[in-house]
């Protein structure tokens, strides 16, 4: 990839040109100057575009894309596609397929299925076979072949022992192990978090409990064995607590919330939208402060889309009966700059990746280019033509949001939404 991007505003704090508008000249994918205007002798194409901003490619720790077993959902290329042009150029996808992920040759057909792409795939292993939670699977031949991390998505792990030894067993190869923080006794058949909204919809609850219990479970175990610990999409302001509690006496634990659950609260389940039926719940107005508090203060490591593409079968049904779950990775920046100012958002868009991957390189002169083009200052009503997904249950449906991405550049290959050459 040979390219000459144009007068942008670099955000990037590792970066001598942090908040400097310069042009950059990239020749096979690595950046071969900065400076405030480059001359293009050789006939490079230039990258221009409006308010032009770019920062360190964005990561997302939990997204699913269907494939395999449930193309009608999602596929991998549409779904690596989705994630670039939405500013993503590295996303961890979820083993929650047919068959599930639990193999090293799972594992390498969805690396197989990843090459050559602007955007690096990333999987995650199942951590239990099938992800029925009654035995390990097959957790050093998958992270021999690539896995990440190992989670059964969004289900409880409801045998402590199973944790104890997968905490203990992954020790030996330094494997992270995700454990989703729900207890399935307490929160029992609950659509939405419990308090005066569910009972005044006489919908039933899943009380913050069900999560802050599991947690409590999961860190004393952790606190035992020792290992990597991740707990994806916490929802309460008791669960930060728990968190910083727990990093204060050093335990290797980390920990995301999906954007809809900073940006959103339980109110939104008024109209029985079942798009807003997500896992966990949206919670209280002083749930959402806590964890927009958790996320300034680093107890929250990252946030994430938790991308979870449904087709219409699953959520156009009477609301008890519809499936958890929204697309995400869309709208997953400019739902963030409804309630975060850019150079946080974009800063909660890129410390994930260090946990799960590696930090990546900056924007400076002798590195590869890994970076994501944007424009922070455009608003715009986010409707269904917006949605790049195969699936369209999105929670931010008609919403007002605030930054527009123009696309990626990354493993020496360029994503552009728009034809900024």
């Amino acid at each position: 990839m040979k390219v000459l991007i144009k007068s942008a505003i670099i955000i990037d704090p590792k970066s001598d040109y942090n908040n400097q508008k310069q042009d950059i000249l990239v020749d096979k994918g690595v950046i071969v100057k900065i400076s405030g205007r480059i001359s293009n002798p050789g006939g490079f194409p230039e990258v221009k575009f409006p308010n032009l901003h770019i920062s360190q490619g964005w990561f997302d720790s939990s997204v699913c894309f269907g494939e395999p077993g449930f193309e009608e959902r999602e596929t991998i290329e549409n779904g690596l596609k989705t994630a670039g042009l939405s500013g993503f150029t590295s996303v961890v996808i979820n083993p929650n397929t047919n068959p599930v992920a639990n193999t090293g040759s799972d594992i390498a057909f969805i690396l197989s299925k990843t090459a050559k792409n602007p955007v690096t795939g990333l999987p995650a292993g199942a951590l239990s076979m099938d992800s029925e939670g009654k035995s390990l699977a097959e957790l050093f031949d998958m992270h021999s072949a690539g896995a990440v991390s190992f989670y059964d998505y969004q289900k409880d792990i409801d045998d402590a022992n199973f944790l104890k030894i997968a905490l203990q067993y992954s020790r030996s190869f330094g494997g992270i192990i995700c454990s989703f923080p729900i207890d399935k006794t307490v929160a029992r058949l609950g659509v939405m978090h419990e308090g005066a909204v569910s009972t005044a919809l006489g919908l039933a609850g899943i009380p913050t409990l069900a999560e802050e219990i599991r947690i409590k479970r999961d860190l004393s175990i952790l606190e035992y064995t020792g290992g990597s610990l991740h707990i994806p999409t916490i929802s309460s302001g008791k669960s930060v607590e728990l968190i910083r509690e727990a990093k204060n006496r050093k335990l290797d634990v980390s920990c995301s919330v999906a954007i809809h659950n900073i940006v959103l609260t339980d109110e939104a389940l008024k109209s029985f939208n079942t798009n807003s039926k997500v896992s966990p719940p949206l919670r209280t107005e002083d749930d959402r402060k806590a964890l927009v508090a958790g996320l300034k203060d680093g107890t929250i490591d990252m946030v994430t889309s938790d991308h979870n593409p449904l087709d219409i079968e699953l959520k156009k049904v009477e609301f008890d009966h519809a499936s958890f779950g929204t697309v995400g990775l869309e709208s997953a920046f400019g739902a963030l700059q409804t309630v975060l100012p850019y150079k946080t958002a974009i800063r909660l868009l890129t410390r994930g990746r260090a946990r799960f991957h590696n930090p990546g390189p900056s924007i400076t002169v002798g590195d590869p280019l890994d970076v994501t083009l944007f424009d922070p200052d455009f608003s715009y009503g986010f409707t269904r033509a917006d949605i790049l997904s195969k699936s369209k249950n999105s929670i931010f449906l008609n919403s007002k949001l605030k930054g527009r991405v123009y696309g990626v550049m990354s493993n020496n290959k360029m994503l552009l939404k728009h034809n900024g050459l």
